[in-house]
């Protein structure tokens, strides 16, 4: 069994609509270790760095003035297959087609701002994670 770390972000509108408690609630349940958690306000170089791979894209500017409008929670998270099991328990990127039991299918509301408000980031590998 191979441990690995990943970073999850509790968004603005996460934190905004006080669900951060309720996300880690579901992160604990699944056994994941919380390594190191905080409150950030990041400014726009960290998040050009973090979200690079979208540089361009119809969503990257929306997403950098969104990421920047309030605080998030930043959780280190360690277990076996944390990556995949995390995003797997955050549910489809767009709410409105996230499964019931799943962090946005059953918080989600923002359905016109789908890629934006949906609550949390779960980096898709170990190198997002570092960034």
């Amino acid at each position: 069994m191979s441990t690995e770390e990943t970073l999850v972000l509790v968004k603005p509108d996460g934190v905004a609509r006080g669900l951060t408690g309720s996300i880690l609630a579901r992160i604990e349940a699944k056994g994941y270790a919380l390594v190191d958690i905080r409150l950030v306000e990041p400014d726009r170089d960290r998040l050009e760095k973090h979200y690079a791979e979208h540089a361009g894209k119809p969503f990257y500017e929306p997403l950098l003035e969104f990421m920047m409008s309030g605080p998030s929670v930043a959780i280190r998270l360690a277990g076996n297959r944390v990556i995949e099991g995390f995003r797997s328990l955050a549910g489809t990127t767009d709410p409105t087609t996230a499964a019931p039991g799943t962090i946005r299918g059953d918080f989600g509301r923002d359905w016109g701002l789908a890629d934006q408000l949906n609550l949390v980031h779960g980096s898709d590998s170990p190198e997002s994670a570092a960034r």
